[in-house]
């Protein structure tokens, strides 16, 4: 049985206890749990993050598992429980907060005042545009970190990681929409979810840009 003791060496010995500890404090948002969010949120999980918040409404659909995070065991779980499954086979010491919920204009400042970080990994566009003026007018103290543009079969060599603003960095090409001809690829929605992931992991380390 794997102790937190020995999770923490591992984790120390792999960043550095001085950054380790920093994750260890840190605690993301994630919202949106679908292949962005599921993707980050696994990545967090692995290197160490303190805790986090997990946000989405929907339910796991058998569309889901060609690039998603979950188990074919696990269709029809609220998305958030489910990846709370997963999350906690891979790393049982972190801490989540789940909300199986829409988030809004209404409820985000509840939902996200405790996350150092907001991670936004929706794939409808009125709801990225929603979170991200909500976070930007509203909770300027916080990093946010979105994505944009993952679709098709291009290279990968196009998605990229750029600071928008002093707080806002935006992962992905910008270009390609689920809607134009193929939708979404999951290790190209991969690539860009290690993007959102490794940005988040820069930010917290103050390795910023």
């Amino acid at each position: 049985m794997l102790t937190q003791e020995e999770w923490m060496g591992a984790l120390n010995a792999r960043h550095g206890k001085e950054r380790q500890e920093k994750f260890s404090r840190a605690v993301v948002a994630v919202c949106g749990l679908g292949g962005l969010g599921s993707n980050v949120a696994i990545a967090l999980a692995r290197a160490g993050i303190g805790k986090l918040i997990l946000i989405d409404f929907d339910r796991v659909d058998v569309t889901n598992l060609n690039r998603q995070q979950y188990k074919a065991s696990q269709l029809g779980m609220n998305k958030t429980e489910a990846l709370a499954q997963n999350l906690r086979e891979i790393n049982p010491f972190i801490r989540l907060e789940t909300h199986a919920v829409r988030i809004s204009e209404e409820n985000a400042q509840e939902l996200l005042q405790e996350a150092d970080v907001v991670c936004e990994a929706f794939d409808v566009p009125e709801a990225k545009a929603m979170l991200v003026n909500f976070v930007l007018e509203n909770m300027p103290e916080k990093y946010l970190v979105a994505g944009s543009g993952m679709a098709g079969f291009g290279s990968p060599n196009t998605i990229q990681t750029r600071r928008i603003t002093g707080r806002f960095y935006l992962c992905g090409d910008t270009v390609s929409d689920v809607n134009d001809g193929i939708g979404l690829v999951c290790a190209r929605v991969m690539v860009c979810a290690a993007h959102e992931a490794h940005t988040i992991l820069r930010l917290l380390a103050n390795e910023i840009e």
